[in-house]
């Protein structure tokens, strides 16, 4: 087991699913934040997920699941959060995964879409945290989550509209709470402009952007062609 070195405020990487957060989450370590062992790519995530998955699995779907007795995968139903329950040792527990998963001092992350569900848990654990809530036009992640296979506790627009709405409910809460909260728009970096990511990654986050491990990770045509043949299949889905 590596030496427990006194471990700094993390990065919390967190939003509604679909909105880029797994591509944020891959700048930051790009930038050289350690996130642990992260899950790999997926169908749905071509560049890796960027998701420690024994916190994940370890410790948020049971939390959700056992204790609060709602949706493992955030989707429905969710949990109330005048209802949540405390979880004292939550920071301990996950200090001791990331230690023993090699880090060794400096900036760390954690990148979990289900994080903003019970936020006060998780600011409670750690309250010098510095948050970035991922943002995208709600049109864009109601259609990715209709498309998107493991989505699926909802059928229609509708639904995961009001799904999103409580999302969005949950991000306010935090910005009210006077959480340090930076809200950052993947839509924009997808398209060239990297200049708001990389003051986050600079000045919010501590860290030395790496320009040309960036680019390189993020491709904008690599993006851009995956979800305009996503789109290509819901119409050909669409006419059948």
């Amino acid at each position: 087991m590596t030496e427990q070195v006194e471990m700094e405020a993390p990065i919390l990487i967190t939003g509604a699913a679909r909105s880029g957060t797994s591509m944020t989450a891959g700048i930051i370590h790009q930038c050289g934040a350690f996130g642990g062992t992260m899950s790999g790519p997926t169908p749905s995530n071509r560049r890796g997920m960027f998701e420690n998955a024994v916190i994940r699995n370890g410790i948020v779907k049971p939390y959700l699941a056992n204790v609060l007795n709602v949706d493992p995968m955030g989707q429905y139903p969710l949990p109330d959060i005048s209802r949540l329950v405390r979880m004292p040792g939550l920071r301990k527990s996950i200090e001791n995964i990331m230690w023993k998963q090699g880090y060794t001092g400096g900036p760390w992350f954690y990148k979990g879409a289900k994080m903003c569900l019970f936020w006060p848990v998780w600011h409670e654990a750690f309250p010098n945290a510095k948050w970035i809530i991922i943002r995208r036009e709600d049109a864009d992640v109601v259609n990715s989550c209709m498309r998107t296979g493991f989505m699926r506790r909802h059928r229609d627009p509708e639904s995961w509209q009001g799904w999103l709405d409580e999302h969005k409910i949950r991000f306010g809460e935090m910005i009210a709470a006077g959480l340090q909260v930076r809200e950052v728009w993947p839509s924009r970096f997808i398209s060239g402009d990297f200049r708001s990511i990389k003051d986050t990654v600079e000045n919010y986050c501590g860290l030395k952007w790496n320009a040309g491990a960036v680019s390189r990770f993020v491709e904008p045509a690599l993006w851009r062609a995956w979800h305009d043949a996503a789109k290509r299949r819901d119409e050909d889905g669409a006419s059948n």
